[in-house]
């Protein structure tokens, strides 16, 4: 694919401060990307070879852990880059994890050696990076945090209110919600009934109504207290 001549760096304004033939030459040597929904952009032990910055669309990385379950760990909205992508970078490890595109996506590619002499001239272009990826990080370790120590009912309360849409309708599979929230089917499932069973929400095939969202997010905003008491099966 040929370098790509638009002025896409004015999308990021903490580019806006490069020296002109440093902004030239990243323009000259990047190359802009189109790609269709669930394309795989990368692959556990893939190696890392360029920084990715998007511009539209949205892009889900996620995990398998030891025990088999997937995890989203985070996305990629327009105008954010990837943490895992450059973490990889920096450290010339591979990949461990998968990304996906959500949507159809328009993305940069800064090869790697590029970006390797970028960081090394340019302080704007460090802090571009590393201000990006300090963000992402935090980010990243609220996600952790949340999985470890949050109840799984209060954050599936969350996620069904984040995902329902303005007719109060979660377009999701049970499956699709263990991986968002790195937990079991089962468990989901569970859950999902019991709220069903105090009038929360109805359940129906891949799809989830919501009925009273004012519920939801009480227990979805909760951080303690008693927990939805649900029945093993």
């Amino acid at each position: 694919m040929p370098a790509n001549s638009d002025d896409w760096t004015t999308r990021f304004e903490a580019l806006a401060g490069l020296d002109a033939s440093l902004s030239d030459s990243l323009k000259a040597q990047s190359k802009v990307l189109s790609l269709p929904a669930k394309s795989v952009l990368f692959g556990p032990g893939d190696p890392a070879a360029s920084m990715v910055l998007l511009l539209s669309g949205t892009v889900r990385v996620q995990q398998v852990s030891d025990s088999g379950h997937e995890i989203v760990l985070y996305r990629i909205h327009a105008g954010e880059s990837c943490v895992l992508t450059t973490a990889c970078l920096l450290s010339h490890e591979t990949y461990a994890a998968t990304g996906i595109a959500e949507t159809p996506i328009k993305a940069v590619a800064i090869p790697r050696q590029q970006f390797d002499a970028l960081v090394a001239q340019s302080s704007v272009f460090r802090n571009f990076v590393f201000s990006a990826f300090s963000k992402r990080i935090t980010d990243l370790f609220m996600m952790v945090d949340e999985v470890a120590f949050q109840r799984i009912d209060v954050r599936l309360a969350h996620r069904l209110t984040a995902m329902s849409d303005s007719d109060g309708v979660v377009t999701a599979t049970h499956q699709q919600l263990s991986v968002e929230l790195g937990t079991a089917r089962e468990v989901v499932s569970r859950h999902l009934q019991e709220f069903q069973r105090r009038g929360w929400l109805v359940l129906a095939r891949n799809k989830i109504k919501v009925i009273d969202r004012e519920k939801l997010e009480i227990l979805g905003a909760s951080s303690g207290g008693s927990s939805v008491i649900v029945k093993e099966s």
